[in-house]
């Protein structure tokens, strides 16, 4: 089973941006793809972005346009690229294997 692990998280003023890693402790070729969650305090976990092994990629309406998914030059490495934040983005921030593997999550906040 694949192992994941996020980093990036931290303290931005709205309109900043910050980059999030999740680093899988297998070949992003073997299994389908990875996405990005979301949880803010109070509210279920939501969808905010994923990429599959072809290079797909989707993201929730919310940060279309702002987020940009994609692989990181490390291997097995899928960075979100995050502009243009808003205080809505505040949130924990966890990597999924498009299944049920789960990291242990990154903490955004913007705040100014």
């Amino acid at each position: 089973q694949v192992q994941l692990v996020e980093s990036g998280g931290g303290l931005v003023q709205p309109g900043g941006s910050l980059r999030l890693s999740c680093a899988a402790s297998k070949s992003l070729f073997s299994i389908y793809g990875l996405a990005w969650y979301r949880q803010a305090p109070g509210k279920q976990r939501e969808f905010v972005a994923r990429i599959t092994n072809d290079d797909s990629t989707y993201y929730a309406a919310s940060v279309k346009g702002r987020f940009t998914i994609s692989r990181g030059n490390a291997k097995n490495t899928v960075l979100l690229q995050m502009n243009s934040l808003k205080p809505e983005d505040t949130a924990v921030y966890y990597c999924n294997d498009l299944g049920d593997v789960w990291g242990q999550g990154t903490q955004v906040t913007v705040s100014s």
